[in-house]
């Protein structure tokens, strides 16, 4: 085992995702939680500390392996709150519905070290209610890339992508990115290396998340860029980056107008491509809100419709669509959530690098030239 691998770093700065809006579910998630909950507060909140496992639960008898995982690993709900981030948009009305969010994903990551093998995993997350499930998911892949690294022939994260978890693809990629930024950076290509080709942009997506919510003054205040990534890996950081400025600002789109703007010219339009992605999968506003973002992001709509469309078919491959994702869509994309979704399935056949252009950007770019099309009329 390297040495290496003991300075990853938990606990302290622990982990947090995405938010969504009203689901087509009657729900509003404080009714359908997983048998590992312990409780539910008044804003839909769930108690996910660390081992905070239901004793009635079969799995709740002492594992001596869960135990050291959890000691070592485990994270608690109060170090995703925005009192210990500090963040600008604290007092926002939509920060209780992301810090909700961001419950449910660390939820996933604790489950993950308790319960790893993919079966297990896929019972446990059941119960959730459909439009949290995706960060579960992706709070589940975090715990499993970092379990993958210490114990590199079990391949946990790829076995519960392919035994159970496949239609979360997107956000399973994106949560392994979370545990990049957890590890030694001669650590990450091992990582990296293991994912999908296509999709492990996705996973630098999800590095630039944790760097904008974990330390959001030097990454948006100082628009710093960890010195490691070069090339289009800074560009898809950026993205990442972006939808982190959705929980950091409460998703307050005159604050995010006047953040981006601060930003160099050549990093504008990924950081927009990452909150029209948050906009559209985490939610948290409404449709004047909504209407505002469009108007916000001017030239760079394209991109903003872009990122609508990449949250529009993470949903339907995961069937768990929201109302919230298709206003979203109608207004930022001039379509519904499933042709949105549909579009960008169409043009992510056949994908190859262009002069240098990585497959992914190649997509994005497809996406980008298509949808204006409708989203301007």
């Amino acid at each position: 085992m390297p040495m290496a691998v003991a300075t990853v770093r938990v606990g302290e700065q622990s982990v947090v995702p995405p938010a969504v809006g009203d689901s087509a579910e009657t729900s509003d998630g404080s009714e359908a939680m997983s048998r590992t909950t312990r409780a539910v507060g008044d804003a839909g909140r769930i108690d996910v500390r660390a081992g905070a496992r239901d004793a009635s639960s079969p799995q709740a008898r002492f594992d001596l392996g869960a135990y050291a995982r959890r000691a070592i690993f485990g994270v608690s709900s109060d170090e995703v709150a925005r009192q210990c981030r500090g963040f600008p948009g604290a007092e926002s009305p939509a920060m209780p519905h992301l810090e909700c969010v961001g419950d449910h994903f660390v939820h996933g990551y604790n489950t993950a070290l308790e319960v790893w093998r993919a079966p297990a995993l896929v019972e446990e997350f059941a119960p959730l209610p459909a439009k949290y499930r995706g960060f579960a998911y992706e709070g589940a892949a975090m715990a499993l890339t970092l379990l993958d690294l210490f114990a590199p022939w079990r391949r946990r994260f790829h076995q519960l992508l392919v035994d159970g978890a496949g239609e979360h693809c997107y956000m399973m990629h994106v949560g392994a990115g979370w545990a990049l930024a957890r590890i030694p950076s001669v650590l990450r290509r091992r990582v990296l290396g293991r994912l999908d080709p296509l999709l492990r942009w996705l996973a630098l997506d999800g590095l630039g998340f944790h760097c904008g919510f974990f330390d959001w003054v030097s990454s948006i205040v100082r628009k710093e860029v960890p010195a490691a990534l070069h090339g289009y890996s800074r560009r898809a950081f950026d993205q990442g980056l972006g939808r982190s400025l959705w929980f950091v600002y409460g998703a307050s789109v005159r604050e995010v107008e006047g953040v981006v703007g601060q930003f160099p010219a050549y990093r504008q339009d990924d950081l927009w491509s990452g909150l029209g992605l948050a906009c559209a999968y985490a939610g948290g506003v409404d449709q004047e809100a909504i209407e505002a973002l469009r108007g916000a992001c001017r030239s760079a709509l394209p991109q903003v419709a872009q990122g609508a469309a990449f949250a529009a078919e993470a949903r339907e491959k995961a069937e768990i669509p929201t109302r919230h994702t298709d206003l979203a869509c109608r207004i930022l994309c001039g379509t519904s959530a499933a042709a949105a979704a549909s579009v960008a399935r169409q043009e992510g056949r056949q994908l190859e690098p262009e002069r240098g252009v990585p497959a992914y950007e190649v997509w994005r770019r497809r996406i980008q030239r298509r949808l204006p099309r409708e989203a301007g009329s």
